[in-house]
C-alpha cells in the first residue's frame, strides 16, 4: 500500500513507498520507464512470469510547496552496495528484495524483504533530498507481486485487492512478508558486519529473450 501522511501545513502529502519516476522496470516490451506503464501492460515478475498491470497509483512524492521533510527523503544505494550495478533511489518504506547470508541463517531462506530505510547507513547508504516535482508511481497487480528493475533491484508491488476484500476472503493469504522496521534494521546491521555479504539477487532478467521465448 501506498504511505501517504497529510499532517503538514496546507495539506501537503508525502509518499513512502512505490517506485520514482524513471525506474525502468523488466516488462513485455522491454526495460521501460515506470511512468510509462499502462493498466493492462505486462510486467515480469519474480515467481509468476509475465502479469497484467491492474491499477495505477500515481502521485507527487512531495506535494508540499516548502522544503520536503525527511522522513519522506529517498535513500540512494550507490552502485554496488547491495550488488546493484547502478546508483539507485528507494522511498523509505519500499519494501526491496534482498539476498544474504543473514537471512538464510535467522529465518533459513536467503531471501528477505526490507523496508529501504532499514538499510539507512548500510554500505553508505544515505538519504538524500527529493528532485523538485518528482513523481511516484505504485504498480498494482491481481496478487501481490515482486518486480525487476534494470538496477539490479527486486521491488515489492502491492495486489489490486483492497484491505477490506481480504479481509473477508480466507483463502487470500500474503504471498510476501515486508520485514517489520525493527526485525529489518536488526538484519540490516547483521548484513553490513558480513561487508559484501548482501546484495540484490544476480539473475536480472533480458525481457526481450524472454518474451520471444514465450
Amino acid at each position: 500500500m501506498t504511505d501517504i501522511t497529510g499532517a503538514y501545513d496546507g495539506g501537503a502529502t508525502g509518499v513512502m513507498s512505490g517506485l520514482i519516476e524513471g525506474t525502468r522496470v523488466a516488462t513485455a516490451m522491454g526495460w521501460r520507464p515506470v511512468e510509462a506503464i499502462a493498466v493492462g501492460d505486462k510486467v515480469l515478475t519474480f515467481d509468476a512470469g509475465l502479469q497484467a498491470v491492474t491499477r495505477i497509483e500515481r502521485r507527487a512524492l512531495w506535494s508540499g510547496e516548502t522544503g520536503c521533510p525527511t522522513r519522506f527523503w529517498p535513500l540512494e544505494v550507490p552502485a554496488g552496495a547491495l550488488g546493484n550495478r547502478e546508483v539507485m533511489h528507494l522511498l523509505p518504506n519500499q519494501g526491496v528484495l534482498l539476498e544474504s547470508d543473514a537471512a538464510e541463517m535467522v529465518y533459513g531462506d536467503p531471501f528477505t524483504l526490507l523496508p529501504a530505510q532499514a538499510l539507512d547507513g548500510v554500505n553508505g547508504i544515505h538519504r538524500v533530498p527529493p528532485r523538485h516535482g518528482v513523481d511516484v508511481v505504485i504498480l498494482h497487480f491481481e496478487s501481490e507481486q515482486v518486480v525487476f528493475a534494470n538496477s539490479g533491484a527486486l521491488f515489492f508491488a502491492p495486489s489490486s485487492r483492497d484491505l477490506l476484500d481480504r479481509a473477508f476472503d480466507a483463502d487470500t493469504a500474503s504471498l510476501y512478508t515486508v520485514l517489520p522496521m525493527d526485525e529489518a534494521v536488526i538484519l540490516a546491521e547483521a548484513i553490513e558486519l558480513e561487508g559484501q555479504g548482501a546484495k540484490t539477487p544476480s539473475h536480472v532478467p533480458n525481457p526481450e529473450a524472454i518474451c520471444a521465448a514465450a
